[in-house]
Order: C-alpha cells, then sequence, then structure tokens
C-alpha cells in the first residue's frame, strides 16, 4: 500500500480525507493530495488537520491497519 491514499476526496466543501502511514510529513501528504485530488481553489489543499478544530475531527487510527491514520485536509 502506497504511504498516503486518499480515502475520500471531498468531505463536504472544504476538506478531504487522506490514510497515511504514523511517520508521514504534513508536507508529504499535501504534496499527494494537491498532486491526485487538486482542491480547485487557488492554494490547494494548504492543511493537515493534525488536531480536532470546531469544524473537523482530528485524526483517527485507520481501522484496518493500526500503523496508520486517516486524517482531514483544509484548503
Amino acid at each position: 500500500m502506497e504511504r498516503i491514499v486518499i480515502t475520500r476526496p471531498m468531505v463536504g466543501i472544504c476538506y478531504m480525507q487522506v490514510c497515511a502511514v504514523l511517520d508521514a510529513t504534513d508536507e508529504e501528504i499535501l504534496a499527494v493530495a494537491n498532486r491526485e485530488n487538486p482542491a480547485g481553489t487557488t492554494g490547494g489543499w494548504m492543511e493537515v488537520l493534525r488536531a480536532p478544530t470546531e469544524h473537523a475531527a482530528g485524526p483517527t487510527t485507520c481501522a484496518d491497519d493500526p500503523g496508520r491514520l486517516h486524517l482531514l485536509l483544509a484548503c
């Protein structure tokens, strides 16, 4: 399996979800997201949400592989 896999290309209008290995960096995740699933905005995908916000949940452990996380990205 790839280090970063897009699992939900759109979550609402401002987010997407990826499944990534635990040591994936934000830069690595954003590079994959912007290459494989462009946001269509001027800035593209700009932030990996590593903590809960008022609008989005924080990372969760992948149900299929505990060595991976599901993370939301914001544009």
